[in-house]
C-alpha cells in the first residue's frame, strides 16, 4: 500500500475497525474511505455494488460484523448467521468485481472446534464440532475464509484472512447483555465499585481459559500482514498466552480498585473450555504483540470512563 492508496475500512466505528483506522492514520495514510452503517448498509448487495463502483477502493479491510458475547450469540442465532453472511458476501464479491488489489477478511477464534487440541493451529479448522452457543457466528466466519480462498483459487484475487483471538480495547462494547467477557467484567466491577456492592457475580465456574489481545495490537498485526502476507492460508493473530476467567476477574478487580468479593453462578454456561491461539506462524514472520493484559485493561478502563 502506498500512502496515497485508496483504502476502505468496513466497520471503521467498531473496536477493530477504529483501531485499524488509527493505525493507518499514524502511518501517514491519507486516502481512507469510511461509511457508517446508516450511510451504507453492507447487508444490501445493490448498495454495496454501487459504493464499490463509485469509490473504487484499492485495498479493503473487512472488519464489519455483527458481534456479541455468549448470550447474544445464543439468543440471536439467525441474525448472527444471516447478517454476517450477507455483509461479507457482498463486500468480498464487490471487491472481486471492482478489481481490489488486496482484501483482508477478519474472522474469529470461534471458528475452531470446541474440543480442538490446544493451542489452536490453523490446520485444526473443520476437524470437529463447533461450540453450540456461537455456532452460527462461527459458520459465517468459516464461510468468509472459504470465500476468500475460493476467489483466490478461481479468480486470482489477493484476498487474505486473519483470525484474531479475543479482543478488548478502545471503542469496545460494554452493553450489559451483549458484550464479551472482558468488557462485561469491566462494567460489572465498575458499577459494583460505584454502588459499593459487596460482591460481583460472574457466569460459570471461572475455570475456562481465555486469551486476550489489545485492539491496537491487532491493528498493528493487520497492518503488518497487509504489507507482508500474501498466502492463501489464513493466519492466527494472538498473544500466545491465556488465563482463567477467575484470574481475569481478579486482575480487573485489582486494576479497577474494587474491594468486594467475587462469586460464580455455576448454573450459567462456561462455553469452550479453552481457546488459545497458536501464533507460531505469525511469530515466524517477525510480529509479536506489545501490550500486556494489565496495561491494556488500564487503557480500556480509561476509555470506558470517558463514555460512562
Amino acid at each position: 500500500m502506498e500512502k496515497s492508496s485508496k483504502i476502505y475500512i468496513a466497520g471503521h466505528r467498531g473496536m477493530v475497525g477504529s483501531a485499524i483506522h488509527r493505525k493507518l492514520i499514524s502511518e501517514g495514510y491519507t486516502n481512507i474511505i469510511t461509511r457508517t452503517s446508516k450511510e451504507l448498509d453492507l447487508r444490501n448487495q445493490v448498495l454495496v455494488d454501487a459504493f464499490f463502483q463509485t469509490e473504487q477502493p484499492e485495498y479493503v479491510f473487512l472488519a464489519a460484523a455483527k458481534v456479541g458475547g455468549i448470550m447474544a450469540n445464543n439468543t440471536y442465532r439467525a441474525d448472527f448467521l444471516y447478517e454476517n453472511l450477507q455483509l461479507q458476501n457482498n463486500v468480498i464479491h464487490a471487491a472481486y468485481v471492482n478489481k481490489v488489489k488486496k482484501l483482508m477478511f477478519l474472522g474469529s477464534s470461534c471458528i475452531y472446534p470446541k474440543l480442538a487440541p490446544q493451542p489452536l493451529k490453523e490446520e485444526y479448522l473443520l476437524t470437529g464440532t463447533l461450540e453450540p452457543t456461537n455456532e452460527p457466528y462461527a459458520i459465517a466466519k468459516i464461510a468468509g475464509i472459504k470465500m476468500c480462498e475460493a476467489y483466490r483459487a478461481q479468480y486470482g484475487c489477493n484476498f487474505i484472512s486473519v483470525m484474531p483471538t479475543n479482543l478488548y480495547g478502545i471503542n469496545d462494547n460494554y452493553h450489559p447483555e451483549n458484550s464479551h467477557v472482558l468488557p462485561a467484567l469491566i462494567r460489572r466491577f465498575h458499577e459494583a465499585k460505584v454502588n459499593n456492592a459487596d460482591h460481583v457475580e460472574i457466569w460459570g465456574t471461572g475455570s475456562p481459559l481465555r486469551e486476550f489481545m489489545y485492539s491496537d495490537d491487532l491493528a498493528d498485526a493487520c497492518y503488518f500482514l497487509m504489507m507482508n502476507y500474501n498466502e492463501p492460508d489464513f493466519i492466527n493473530i494472538g498473544t500466545g498466552h491465556d488465563l482463567s476467567i477467575k484470574d481475569l476477574a481478579d486482575l480487573i478487580k485489582h486494576v479497577l480498585g474494587y474491594e468486594g468479593a467475587i462469586t460464580f453462578d455455576t448454573s450459567k454456561p462456561d462455553g469452550t473450555p479453552r481457546k488459545l491461539m497458536d501464533v507460531s506462524k505469525l511469530h515466524s514472520l517477525g510480529w509479536k504483540h506489545r501490550v500486556e493484559l494489565a496495561e491494556g485493561i488500564e487503557m480500556a478502563y480509561e476509555d470506558f470512563l470517558k463514555k460512562f
